[in-house]
């Protein structure tokens, strides 16, 4: 944990950090409006079959309204408004007959939509539902679009965060993955296809995992320990404001290819700016790479205006104070130490079941109050009960007292909020330099798996009704006391840089914890 002292010197919380963070949110906004997307360009707007009297104005006979020729030509669907997927095979004329209802007609009357589909075009001029007809025998297509999307990320957390291990760092990854947002996202307007559609995306979202993950994992190892919260919380912040910055680019660009652009050309320009970000000196240290770790730490002491960190640090001593550090980490530099290592296995099966319920982001900013006065692990804790409960509690209010039941659901979301943000400043500090960034992909595919399988349980609601909102609701209090019992507390700590540094940081905490007791005892007698 030297490394945190070396970190003060060259300044730990100064302008590099604010102009680190400023070019880090940059990403961080546009990274929502990638991930939901498809709520925008793949809307799928009202839709009917296209008839040859409706819709070809040469056979439409002139003495009948467009009203009239929608009647005898569409069917109505259950909704009691123009079917979306048959038409009549012939126009059914009676039903001009104000004596007749419109839905007496027969399924044998009607045949698919064999000629396309006629869209209403007043929300949204275009969307690929529309261009690529997923609709009716093809609606399903369209979830998989998502599903691909969300796989991309999975692949991805787990692809990048094995490369960063040793070969690629923090800094090159957040800037490849930069450029492959860009071009995969550009690319995606010139689609001939939904296929092809689908490979750009899956693309796209492996480079959003590795953005998401550097972004973070920099952030933190450039931050002293009492800003830490401050610094994630506000990269937090900047998520939430992404999502209100998509809903309104959406209002405003109505058809899907001019959202896609919009969203995605930025990245180009965030390829270039992130050039100036520089390595983690601890990982580089970690890595033995004492030299290029040194030029990284006087960057950041030149930034920060301290003229007499970059004289009084050199190579020298960054190899006498981080000798055993570096010597420790090429011992124990294997991906395998996240489950040979007790302290690492516990800590991240923990993090598995927490990241497998964590579902949006709410209430960011007042995780920083609370971790002045909880620390990380009681709110990670408390948040996961709380939330545990408001599931359990609006399973049990009736479907009429809606107020209720949306308090619930409201004050459940916003602690689901609190617990990412939790997680992103908490996790760092519980995995060593060499395995952090692998720790978070394994993680970061946990949540994404959960988002795969979320779905799958509440399907299970046309079986056992209950089945659902139990399993939502009992997970997080399940998973908040494994937090408790397995977990440390890391307010205030170092960042820890070994495996070492971990079972140290275990022993303290046992040493501290019987001096209290003696204390007690010596109070009491």
């Amino acid at each position: 944990m030297v490394f945190a002292e070396l970190l003060d010197k060259a300044g730990g919380a100064g302008l590099f950090q604010v102009l680190q963070v400023l070019t880090l949110i940059l990403p961080s906004i546009l990274m929502p409006s990638q991930m939901l997307l498809e709520n925008f360009v793949a809307a799928t707007p009202d839709h009917r079959c296209w008839a040859h009297m409706l819709d070809n104005g040469s056979e439409a006979p002139a003495n009948l309204t467009p009203e009239a020729l929608l009647r005898v030509s569409i069917p109505l669907g259950p909704s009691h408004r123009p079917h979306p997927c048959r038409r009549f095979r012939q126009p059914q004329w009676q039903l001009l007959d104000s004596n007749t209802t419109a839905t007496n007609w027969s399924k044998a009357a009607t045949e698919p939509c064999v000629d396309g589909w006629v869209y209403d075009r007043s929300t949204f001029t275009s969307t690929i539902v529309a261009e690529w007809e997923l609709v009716c025998d093809n609606q399903g297509l369209k979830a998989l679009a998502q599903s691909i999307f969300m796989a991309g990320i999975l692949v991805g957390s787990m692809a990048w965060g094995l490369l960063s291990h040793r070969r690629f760092g923090r800094k090159l990854m957040l800037t490849w993955c930069m450029l492959q947002v860009a071009l995969a996202g550009t690319s995606t307007v010139s689609a001939p296809n939904f296929l092809v559609y689908c490979g750009l995306r899956f693309l796209s979202a492996v480079g959003m995992a590795g953005i998401i993950m550097a972004s973070a994992v920099l952030a933190v190892e450039w931050t002293v320990s009492r800003q830490r919260a401050v610094t994630m919380t506000t990269l937090g912040c900047s998520y939430s404001a992404g999502q209100m910055t998509l809903g309104g680019l959406a209002f405003a660009l109505r058809d899907w290819r001019d959202l896609q652009l919009t969203v995605s050309t930025p990245f180009f320009a965030f390829f270039l700016i992130s050039w100036w970000l520089p390595e983690s000196a601890c990982w580089l240290m970690v890595m033995g790479k004492p030299d290029q770790a040194l030029q990284e730490l006087k960057k950041v002491a030149r930034i920060n205006g301290h003229r007499e960190a970059e004289k009084t640090l050199t190579v020298e001593v960054l190899m006498s104070s981080m000798e055993e550090e570096m010597a420790s980490a090429k011992a124990h530099r294997s991906v395998f130490n996240l489950f040979r290592v007790p302290e690492l296995r516990w800590r991240a099966c923990s993090l598995f079941l927490v990241l497998f319920g964590a579902v949006d982001i709410v209430a960011r900013v007042t995780t920083v109050f609370l971790f002045r006065f909880f620390g990380r692990r009681m709110t990670l804790a408390s948040f996961q009960t709380l939330a545990g409960l408001c599931i359990l509690a609006n399973m049990l209010v009736p479907q009429d007292m809606q107020t209720l039941r949306v308090v619930f659901a409201v004050l459940g979301k916003g602690c689901f909020g609190i617990i990412l943000n939790c997680m992103i400043i908490y996790k760092p500090e519980l995995f060593p330099t060499s395995l952090r960034m692998t720790t978070d992909g394994f993680l970061q595919s946990a949540g994404r798996l959960g988002a795969v399988i979320g779905p799958l349980i509440r399907m299970t609601c046309q079986a056992v009704p209950l089945l659902p909102p139990i399993l939502y609701g009992t997970a997080p209090i399940v998973a908040s006391l494994i937090i408790l019992l397995f977990l440390p507390e890391t307010q205030g700590l170092p960042l820890p840089d070994t495996i070492e540094d971990l079972k140290n940081q275990r022993s303290a905490a046992a040493r501290a914890n019987r001096q209290k007791v003696v204390i007690k005892e010596n109070t009491y007698f």
